[in-house]
């Protein structure tokens, strides 16, 4: 074995990143005040301040071996994309050449428009789009196989000033929120705080696998799941993977995942096998709601590019095993001030925090009446596989506040009035050499979708695939309307505290019924829930309308997030990448299916009833083994032919329809069906088939052998 590389987590963390402190060292005083300025305010940067930054971010670069540049946006195609450009400006008469990086080269790009995502914002030959550095995110220097390429973090738009991306209505709802958290924590006298952010955390889940073997289906490479498969004689039932002992190939990559975050300021943190063989998980220490969501989207590049370094493939495909659990990515959520107040901190005594309890009912309002909202925010294709399915939150929204909350919530609605607040208690282990500690007054949900954990919520609900941006635009948005509504009955109150009391009482009542403890995993609750009138929203297709309703573009119309239009194209690019993607799978099937399944059953049969024919003419007596073999797996070999011509036929229709929801539907209801049609035999066939001519690894291959 190798000797282990030793480095300094405090002398490589951040080194690759153009932060606070580099900044600080290398911009003159004014420079770096003025764009601190920007940063903090949300001031508009002037040119000469841009080019003497453009100036010292391109020699720190270069120092670090970048040679190109690129302005790295995230594109509604769930994945970030970049176009580099070197530092050459231009040869000169000695035969040397110009290395240079203005301002504008800084502040402005121009990738083509046209080719990404629009839903109808921009025409094939509408070409021109915009990308904008946002410097509140820090800029960094990437270390690749193409070397080293400093990346600016941009927002992306059209050349009409439309959002083409995840970040530029992300940074609209944290001035919403902040505009109106400022607008309360006013009328309760705070006259410090002058900034509120929303903080997040989003732990991220994932598979490894051995890539040898990943290459040798077509199914994971086309389309990032598993499209057939038996389950191996083990799973997941003996629950021995949980926080397992990490396999030494596992750790090796681990630590350079962690190695390459550190090195781009990713703090992170924690690392575990998760509940899945071959599933785990990372999980950083909480960032500014923007630097969150770029780091999210670092931290699942870095996990894919350093598998390929230990010969592994990282799937982040929600569902890549059926009958496995599936991966999520809880995006932990606060709000903090920029003196440091959590304002989700309930204190020691919470009924006694007005403040807190005037936040937490106008979250539990802003949840209850946009439910569908939130569930359409986490909606993507692999999340169909996993929301409901008994091993993540059910596709209900609901809140979990824990006992000590609920109870001063029920004190609130019954009487009025909060007098007491449930108080944690020594737990004794029974061991003399263990320490007795607090037990805490609430326990944890890991069935809700939506719980509050201590001093933040976990929406439990997102993808682990997907960005964590629009979940957090919709989140901070209707945060922000809850909390602009309370205002404008404050501000008009005669007495404050009366009006605050009751409107605190008003939101408990009004929205208890998003108030839920129990198993979520349960009929009962989904039986319950209807009875509450709560949604079930259980596909993507039935979850995109609620991003055009009228009372969702009033809402983002009121706080300048998304407009109208923004919003009507986002409805039709969801529509058209569910189709997308189903159509991607299901010819990813028909190819397996065609091309590999079927030939390796014929070849099978061939074998079997040759075998048949062997034995009878050594005069042996009975083949009723043998023969009853081949008759089974030829009946299922029929129904594969069958379900195969069945999906042939309505993945050409489905082709062949107008994009929109109507195909969405036809794929979800009709396509996705005769998908599970073709499954089913041959899923039993490789039960049957002998592993030797079988034609790809099995589950057990995959998650077992590491």
């Amino acid at each position: 074995m190798s000797e282990i590389e030793k480095f300094s987590v405090s002398e490589i963390f951040g080194e690759n990143v153009f932060n606070d402190a580099v900044m600080q060292e290398r911009l003159p005083k004014k420079t770096y005040k003025r764009l601190r300025e920007v940063i903090e305010g949300g001031h508009e940067l002037d040119s000469a301040t841009a080019d003497v930054v453009a100036h010292e971010m391109k020699e720190w670069a270069i120092e670090q071996g970048a040679t190109h540049y690129t302005h790295w946006f995230q594109p509604l195609t769930g994945v970030t994309a970049e176009k580099h450009d070197s530092f050459i400006t231009a040869p000169m008469d000695n035969g040397k050449v110009l290395m240079s990086f203005s301002g504008k080269e800084l502040i402005k790009g121009e990738p083509d428009a046209s080719s990404f995502p629009s839903g109808g914002l921009r025409a094939t030959f509408e070409a021109r789009g915009y990308t904008a550095w946002d410097c509140t995110s820090p800029a960094f220097v990437r270390h690749d196989a193409a070397g080293a390429t400093l990346c600016i973090p941009t927002a992306f738009c059209s050349y009409t000033g439309e959002a083409l991306d995840q970040k530029t209505p992300l940074l609209r709802s944290m001035e919403a929120v902040n505009k109106q958290a400022i607008r309360l924590l006013r009328l309760f006298g705070n006259t410090t705080s002058t900034k509120v952010t929303p903080s997040v955390g989003a732990e991220q889940e994932y598979f490894i696998v051995d890539r040898e073997k990943y290459l040798k289906r077509k199914d994971l490479i086309f389309t990032g799941r598993t499209l057939f498969g038996a389950m191996p004689p083990k799973g997941q039932e003996m629950e021995d993977h949980y926080f397992g002992a990490i396999r030494e190939r596992i750790g090796a990559y681990m630590r350079d995942v962690n190695k390459e975050l550190w090195k781009l300021g990713v703090s992170a943190k924690t690392q575990h096998n998760e509940v899945a063989p071959a599933q785990h998980e990372l999980a950083p220490i909480y960032a500014e709601c923007n630097v969150a969501t770029d780091h999210n989207q670092l931290i699942m590049e870095t996990l894919k590019k350093v598998a390929g370094r230990h010969g592994l493939q990282c799937l982040l495909h929600e569902k890549p095993f059926a009958g496995v659990n599936g991966s999520g990515k809880h995006n932990n959520w606060s709000i903090t001030t920029d003196d440091g107040i959590n304002l989700l901190d309930p204190g020691v005594t919470p009924h006694e925090n007005i403040q807190f309890l005037l936040i937490l009912t106008c979250i539990l309002k802003a949840v209850d009446e946009h439910a569908d909202l939130l569930r359409a925010s986490a909606a993507d294709v692999g999340n169909d596989h996993r929301l409901g399915a008994n091993e993540a939150p059910p596709a209900i929204l609901s809140v979990f506040l824990g006992e000590q909350l609920e109870d001063v919530i029920t004190q609130l609605i019954s009487t009025g009035n909060a007098t007491h607040s449930l108080k944690g208690e020594m737990l004794e282990t029974g061991v003399k050499t263990l320490p007795d500690f607090m037990r805490d007054a609430t326990d944890r949900n890991r069935t809700s979708p939506f719980a509050f954990t201590g001093n933040k919520f976990e929406f439990r609900m997102v993808g682990s695939q997907a960005s964590i941006a629009q979940p957090n635009v919709v989140l901070n948005t209707i945060v922000a309307e809850a909390f602009a509504e309370a205002c404008d009955a404050l501000e008009k109150a005669e007495s404050f505290d009366d009006a605050v009391h009751d409107l605190i009482k008003k939101y408990a009542t009004e929205h208890q019924r998003i108030i839920f403890n129990g198993n979520g995993y349960s009929d009962d609750w989904v039986e319950e829930a209807k009875k509450r009138g709560l949604p079930n929203t259980k596909s993507m297709v039935d979850a995109i309308p609620s991003y055009a309703t009228e009372k969702s573009v009033a809402l983002f119309e009121k706080f300048g997030v998304f407009t109208k239009v923004e919003l009507e194209s986002r409805v039709e690019i969801e529509y058209e990448t569910y189709s997308k993607m189903i159509n991607i799978e299901a010819r990813a099937m028909i190819d397996v299916a065609s091309k590999q399944i079927i030939p390796a059953v014929i070849r099978y049969t061939t074998n079997l009833a040759n075998s048949i024919n062997a034995v009878k003419t050594a005069g042996a007596a009975d083949v009723s083994v043998q023969a009853g073999l081949l008759n089974e797996t030829s009946a299922y070999l029929a129904d594969v032919k069958a379900a195969l011509a069945k999906l042939i036929e309505v993945t050409d229709a489905g082709s062949a329809m107008a994009e929109g929801r109507e195909q969405a539907v036809f794929y979800r209801d009709v396509v996705k069906t005769s998908m599970d049609t073709l499954r089913a035999p041959v899923d039993k066939l490789e039960m049957i088939v002998d592993k030797e001519l079988w034609p790809m690894p099995s589950y057990g291959d995959l998650i077992f052998e590491v």
